[in-house]
């Protein structure tokens, strides 16, 4: 998982056209990179702050739980047996505690899209379809 997004990867990310994302560049509104290719790359930072801004509207996967917030991964910290993971989810800062096996078994990094569901007391993290 590399630290930034191809520009038809961001714009789905944020629930936008391509066309949308060249224009909020044009405007100053996006801040963006370019390979040696000449292709625009979108850093994840960049995507986690306009889901903030935008309130991360997006569709996610069908189940159970009501309170489901899709982000981005901003930090991940594990030792033997455990792991927080923070997800930037919207105007939400999201902090899950689970085990580390969990995050090697998701192949969580930062970066990458994930969904906070939270449910009583707990933090569960799912992928989007």
């Amino acid at each position: 998982m590399t630290d930034s997004y191809r520009i038809g990867e961001a714009a789905k990310a944020l629930g936008v056209r391509v066309e949308t994302l060249r224009r909020w560049e044009r405007e100053g509104k996006l801040a963006t990179d370019r390979t040696a290719g000449g292709q625009r790359q979108v850093s994840a930072g960049e995507v986690a702050r306009l889901l903030a801004e935008r309130g991360g509207q997006q569709s996610i996967a069908a189940g159970s739980a009501r309170n489901r917030f899709p982000g981005v991964i901003t930090e991940i910290k594990t030792d033997k047996l455990s792991a927080t993971v923070e997800i930037q989810a919207g105007t939400h800062r999201v902090l899950a505690f689970i085990t580390r096996e969990a995050v090697d078994q998701l192949g969580l990094e930062v970066g990458m899209e994930a969904v906070a569901t939270v449910k009583a007391t707990s933090v569960m993290v799912n992928l989007p379809e």
